[in-house]
């Protein structure tokens, strides 16, 4: 496996400071129900906190991923690509192969105590879920939010995991503090699709629990509608149950983002989508013939669509989805304006 030469950005260039040494890796496997057929790389990380490239279409700067790989086994994950930095399998790897930077909560603690640091928002759950199973055992985003709430640092989460709610009481510690934004994905609420293609998630109606026990504690949580899986999740009325769902749970927002193909996540979905509905290959072949992203026309058509419905069900405009601050006490005065959730995506 290539360790030593694996930079923050996930990308390998021989000038760059590696964020682990091959000696500091320990691979470990758990014989429960769980765990069974994962492996695990323990690794004590060099770096922590990541800059997003520039030409990146993410609306934040920097992220935090204290996991590499995935037991979600979402067979359209975009990350999948990153495990091939690792000399480690972008299909079964991926979801089975889990790197883990066990030192990620004491080693944030001090990157946000540099000088260097100037407070921007951290992103989280935006490569692969900080809330997949593994968290379960390693623990660390408990570390990883008391970090970020020490230091007053706005920061966002999106995930599919349940889990969660275990962190709840310190999810509404750092709200009194800073800006917290939490979205989770739900992008369908079909139950046979969710088996097949999110078969290592908690149930769609799961994850809207999430939503509604948030926002029960006073966290506004927005939900990001993904993806919308062309001829499978994309027509009207699934449409409509998806969005009637997401309205019930109380969701501040709802966003669409229709299923991207990027290198890596291409191969292992179509390979998938041929053994289970081979007569979509062909037309996957044509709406994907110019590279990862569905053409515009399409992609305008379903966000509309949703807009639309999410209007009919009374949920606001995509982007306005913020977290509902609890309050904190101040001066009095006029009340100052709610701070924007930025986007996961």
């Amino acid at each position: 496996m290539r360790w030593e030469n694996l930079t923050d950005s996930g990308h390998e260039r021989a000038t760059d400071p590696a964020l682990f040494g091959a000696d500091a890796v320990t691979t470990r496997t758990f014989d429960t129900p769980e765990f069974r057929g994962i492996t695990f790389h323990e690794v004590r990380a060099r770096s922590v906190l990541n800059r997003v490239p520039g030409a990146s279409r993410m609306p934040f700067e920097w992220t935090v991923n204290p996991y590499r790989g995935c037991t979600h086994a979402c067979v359209y994950c975009f990350a999948r690509k990153t495990h091939s930095y690792l000399d480690l399998d972008t299909g079964l790897g991926f979801d089975s192969q889990i790197v883990v930077k066990v030192n990620a909560p004491e080693l944030l603690r001090r990157q946000l105590a540099s000088r260097r640091w100037q407070g921007e928002h951290v992103a989280m759950g935006t490569n692969v879920d900080c809330y997949q199973r593994a968290e379960g055992r390693y623990r660390l985003m408990p570390g990883i939010i008391a970090a970020l709430t020490e230091r007053a640092n706005p920061f966002s989460i999106l995930t599919k995991g349940t889990l969660i709610l275990r962190d709840l009481d310190l999810l509404t510690r750092a709200a009194r503090v800073t800006d917290v934004g939490i979205s989770v994905s739900v992008g369908f609420t079909d139950p046979d699709l969710w088996r097949t293609v999110e078969p290592g998630t908690p149930a769609p109606e799961r994850r809207l629990e999430v939503v509604r026990t948030l926002g029960e504690h006073g966290i506004g949580c927005g939900v990001l509608m993904a993806p919308v899986i062309p001829f499978l999740s994309d027509q009207p009325d699934r449409l409509r149950a998806t969005v009637r769902a997401i309205a019930a749970s109380g969701a501040t927002s709802v966003t669409p983002l229709v299923l991207h193909l990027r290198p890596g996540a291409r191969e292992w979905f179509m390979a998938w989508l041929a053994a289970h509905h081979p007569h979509l290959v062909r037309r996957y072949e044509q709406l994907y013939a110019e590279g990862a992203y569905a053409p515009k026309w399409y992609q305008r058509r379903i966000t509309r669509q949703v807009h639309d419905l999410a209007r009919e069900y009374g949920i606001g405009p995509a982007g306005a989805g913020m977290p509902r601050r609890i309050a904190r006490p101040g001066p009095a005065g006029p009340a100052p304006s709610e701070p924007t959730q930025l986007s996961l995506i």
